[in-house]
């Protein structure tokens, strides 16, 4: 798990989280509840992490919504702070374009 992760996942156990308007938008048009990325946030599962992507570092992450289908999340930390766990964004991925497991793009 990198350190960014561990990161976003102690701010959000903390509730220290913001949704972007994008985050917003994505969730609403893949029906996806917030409710479920916060409660899922323990067992996500990593798949790219970009610690020094120039907004702050940022992690592409697997989760799964309360009837287990598959939800890939952005989440990130503004540069030059501590918190919050910012959801970028949250979208279901496309099976053509990722591996079974949806952890690899093909």
């Amino acid at each position: 798990m990198s350190k960014t992760l561990e990161e976003i996942i102690e701010l959000v156990g903390r509730r220290q989280i913001l949704i972007s308007n994008h985050g917003y938008d994505e969730l609403a048009a893949d029906d996806i509840l917030v409710k479920d990325i916060v409660l899922g946030i323990s067992k996500a599962v990593m798949i790219e992490d970009y610690p020094d992507y120039h907004k702050g570092p940022s992690v592409l992450v697997l989760q799964e919504d309360s009837q287990s289908k598959p939800i890939h999340v952005v989440w990130g930390i503004p540069k030059g702070r501590s918190s919050p766990a910012v959801l970028v964004t949250a979208y279901r991925p496309d099976p053509k374009r990722w591996s079974s497991d949806f952890l690899r793009r093909v």
